[in-house]
C-alpha cells in the first residue's frame, strides 16, 4: 500500500510565531494570542506531521490484531506520543490500553481524545480503526502545541488508547477502572461511507438462547425424542414474524450456534445468539422482554427447556448537543458538508463513554460506496485517500477542544454539563460489566 507524503508545512511567519520566538527567547509578548491563533498553531502542527501521522495509520493498517492482541498498534501509538512529550502510561489499566497526558488539571479543563485501533476477526481494519486512531494521535499533537503556545496555562489534553471495542467492551473496563474521572469531554470521529455529525448509535446486547431437549433415534424411536433443534427454529421464526410489530430503529440479528450432533440422533441440544439493538436502555429491555417470549413459547411447543443470558452490552451513545454544535461549526469551517445528520450507526462501547462524560462521535466520510464490516471498506481505509478527510476531523476535533479550554469556554462547558447531567438522569445506567 502506498504512503501519502506529508504535505510541505505551510510558512507560518505570522504574527502568533513571531510572538512563539519572543516567548522561548524570554522576552514578554508584546500582545497575547487569540483563540484563533493557537487554532492556527495546531492546524499547522498537524499539517506538518501529515507524513508521520500516515505511517502510523498504515502501520496499524498492515498489521491488523484482534481486541486486547493490539500489541503492534499499542507500541506504535505509545512511541509516538512519547516522542512528541507527552507523558505516557504505556499499559494503563489493560495491557494494550495506554493514557498520553499533556498540560495541568490544575491549569484548566481535560479534554480527552480517543483512539481505537483492533481489527475484524478475517476482514482486518474494516472498520477503519486506523484511522480512529491516527485521528486521535492527530487532534491530540494539535492540541498539545496549542497548549504549548499558550505557556501551558489553559488545561490539560489526554488521548486514551481504547483496545477491544470490536466484541470486547474495552471502555467499559477502562471506566470501571475510574479512567474518565477527571475528564470534561471525550471526543471521537469514525471513518463512514457518510459525514454524520450525531450518529444514532444503538444500545445493543448478545443473547444466547439455549433448548434442551431429549436424544433418540431419530427413524427407531422418534417420539422418544424431544427435538431441540425443532424448538430453535420455531424461536428463530417467531422472532422473523415479531420484526412487523418492532419498533423502526430496533434490530434483531441472530445465527445457529449448535444444531445437533448427527441427522439420525434427535438433537438434545440447541443453541442461537442474537443481537438486540434499541434506541436507548429502556426500549431494549422491551425488545428483550418480547425476544425471550419467543424462545419460552417455542420450548413450551416442543417440550424442551430453555436457558438464555446475555454477554456484550453496548449503551446507545448520548451526543452532548451543546458539544458537537462546537465541533459541526469548526468541520464546516474546514469545508465538511453533512451527508445526513443522524443516521443508525450499529452500536460501540463509546456509549457507555457517554453515560461518564460528555461526549461526541462524529463519522466522517471516506468512501461513498462500501459499508463498514466490508472488504472493500477495509481497502479504502488503508488508501491514500483516506488521509485528507482523516486529518480534518482531527484538525475539528482540536479547534473544538481549543474552544473549550480557553476561558472564554468555561462558561460553554458548565452548559455541556448541565445538559449531560440532565439527560443522563432520565435514563437507566447501563451495564458496564465485561
Amino acid at each position: 500500500m502506498a504512503k501519502t507524503e506529508a504535505p510541505t508545512a505551510a510558512p507560518v511567519a505570522s504574527r502568533w510565531s513571531r510572538l512563539l520566538r519572543r516567548s522561548v527567547d524570554g522576552a514578554p509578548p508584546q500582545d497575547p494570542l487569540t483563540m484563533a491563533d493557537f487554532m492556527k498553531v495546531a492546524k499547522s502542527k498537524i499539517d506538518a506531521s501529515a507524513g508521520e501521522l500516515n505511517t502510523i495509520s498504515q502501520e496499524i493498517w498492515s498489521h491488523p490484531e484482534l481486541n486486547f492482541n493490539e500489541h503492534h498498534a499499542h507500541e506504535v501509538l505509545t512511541d509516538y506520543l512519547e516522542k512528541e512529550g507527552f507523558n505516557v502510561e504505556r499499559h494503563f489499566v489493560l495491557d494494550t490500553a495506554f493514557r498520553a497526558t499533556f498540560g495541568s488539571d490544575n491549569a484548566g479543563p481535560n479534554i480527552c481524545v480517543i483512539c481505537e485501533y483492533d481489527a475484524l476477526p478475517e476482514i482486518g481494519h474494516a472498520c477503519g480503526h486506523n484511522l480512529i486512531a491516527e485521528c486521535g494521535v492527530a487532534a491530540g499533537i494539535g492540541i498539545k502545541a496549542a497548549l504549548e503556545a499558550s505557556g501551558n496555562k489553559y488545561g490539560k489534553v489526554t488521548v486514551l488508547g481504547t483496545p477491544g471495542e470490536e466484541g470486547g467492551g474495552g471502555k467499559k473496563r477502562l471506566i470501571k477502572a475510574n479512567a474518565f474521572v477527571g475528564i470534561a469531554v471525550a471526543m471521537m470521529a469514525h471513518p463512514y461511507r457518510y459525514n454524520v455529525p450525531r450518529p444514532i448509535a444503538l444500545s445493543m446486547t448478545a443473547l444466547v438462547i439455549k433448548f434442551q431437549g431429549k436424544a433418540s433415534h431419530a427413524a427407531a424411536a422418534p417420539w422418544d425424542g424431544n427435538n431441540a433443534l425443532d424448538a430453535a427454529v420455531t424461536c428463530y421464526q417467531s422472532i422473523s414474524n415479531m420484526r412487523q410489530q418492532m419498533k423502526p430503529a430496533c434490530r434483531v440479528h441472530g445465527i445457529f450456534t449448535n444444531g445437533g450432533a448427527a441427522p439420525n440422533i434427535i438433537p438434545e441440544e440447541a443453541e442461537l445468539t442474537y443481537y438486540l439493538r434499541a434506541v436507548d436502555e429502556n426500549e431494549l429491555a422491551v425488545l428483550k422482554k418480547k425476544v425471550e417470549a419467543c424462545a419460552e413459547g417455542a420450548a413450551i411447543a416442543t417440550e424442551c427447556k430453555v436457558e438464555m443470558w446475555t454477554w456484550g452490552s453496548n449503551a446507545n451513545v448520548i451526543t452532548n448537543s451543546l458539544l458537537v454544535d462546537i465541533y459541526e461549526k469548526y468541520a464546516r469551517e474546514l469545508a465538511v458538508h453533512w451527508s445526513k445528520h443522524d443516521l443508525i450507526f450499529g452500536s460501540t462501547d463509546f456509549g457507555n463513554t457517554s453515560y461518564m462524560v460528555p461526549g461526541i462521535h462524529p463519522l466522517f466520510r471516506i468512501t461513498g460506496g462500501a459499508n463498514i464490516h466490508a472488504r472493500e471498506f477495509m481497502a479504502t481505509a488503508g488508501a491514500p485517500e483516506a488521509q485528507a478527510p482523516t486529518l480534518i476531523q482531527a484538525k475539528a476535533l482540536a479547534m473544538t477542544a481549543i474552544e473549550l479550554l480557553q476561558p472564554s469556554g468555561q462558561d460553554t462547558l458548565k452548559k455541556i454539563q448541565k445538559e449531560f447531567k440532565e439527560t443522563v438522569s432520565k435514563l437507566p445506567m447501563p451495564d458496564m460489566g465485561d
